[in-house]
């Protein structure tokens, strides 16, 4: 088998469709189904049931993927190693960060690092704070950021940045123009939006919240992926939320969110690295960037 196949497999397990894999990949329809059925002829297996247009990965596929990822990560390394032998001319470097950092903070960073290093490649993508950990031990990202403070005995964490969390509501909200802060049975009695388990903001939250109020006893109504989705939720109903001020300030600024008098604590993004892997240059120089 060949690192090209083994790449085409990865993409279309991640998106279980032949087309979308074969757009992600710059590659025709053909090209990448005829991949993957010579891994399946070679090997005698099946990796996908084919399910109405789409894909999904079978028991033999799901075996296979990280093995799959791992030698891609490996192959990954090795170029890098080489590339580092070159100093910063070139280079790839893989980050995940959470929603926050990657919708509102980090992008302007990285364009202002490409500027200095037009031949370094950056490529980000976004997850919870669980994923982000998850890809800088598995060796899928170099770099990781997240808000918070989370416990990953195998990463190094370093302050990068900061943001704060508030409450948000639209201006139609009864305790819009609440001028005294919000005591535990306020937020009892509200109807909240929030993040899903496993996210930064949502755990930071919880944290942040009064000792008199327990997280079970808050009522939340809506659960959403995003923090777009949750701000267009508030802004048009009587739900509020717990959101970062990066994202919410805009539409404050626009008169359609408003901020709730509860002050919470600032929440620092930090950087994070595999503290047993060796750092390519260029991670190395994007991190001192950041």
């Amino acid at each position: 088998m060949t690192l090209e196949q083994l790449r085409i497999f990865v993409a279309v397990a991640e998106r279980q469709h032949m087309t979308r894999a074969a757009e992600a990949l710059h590659l025709t329809q053909s090209a990448v189904s005829a991949a993957i059925t010579a891994l399946e002829t070679r090997h005698n297996t099946k990796l996908f049931d084919r399910v109405g247009r789409g894909l999904v990965l079978n028991t033999v596929g799901e075996a296979f993927l990280p093995e799959a990822r791992a030698v891609l990560n490996r192959a990954e390394a090795a170029q890098n190693l080489l590339d580092d032998l070159a100093g910063l001319r070139r280079g790839l470097v893989r980050i995940h960060a959470s929603q926050t950092i990657c919708a509102y903070w980090l992008p302007q960073r990285m364009a202002a690092f490409q500027q200095e290093h037009p031949d370094i490649e950056l490529q980000l993508s976004m997850g919870n704070t669980h994923r982000v950990i998850e890809a800088i031990l598995s060796g899928e990202a170099e770099l990781g950021l997240i808000e918070g403070a989370e416990d990953a005995p195998k990463l190094s964490r370093q302050k990068v940045g900061s943001d704060r969390l508030i409450i948000a509501a639209s201006p139609d909200h009864p305790l819009a123009s609440h001028e005294k802060p919000l005591r535990a049975r306020d937020l009892a009695g509200l109807d909240w939006v929030l993040r899903e388990e496993g996210s930064g903001t949502r755990s930071e939250f919880q944290a942040a919240l009064p000792q008199a109020i327990a997280p079970d006893q808050l009522k939340i109504s809506m659960v959403l992926p995003s923090n777009e989705a949750i701000l267009t939720a508030v802004a048009a109903s009587t739900l509020v939320t717990c959101i970062s001020e990066l994202a919410a300030q805009p539409l404050i600024e626009a008169g359609r969110l408003v901020r709730l008098p509860l002050e919470m604590p600032e929440r620092p993004f930090h950087l994070l690295r595999h503290k047993e892997r060796s750092p390519s240059r260029a991670a190395t120089a994007l991190a001192a960037a950041l």
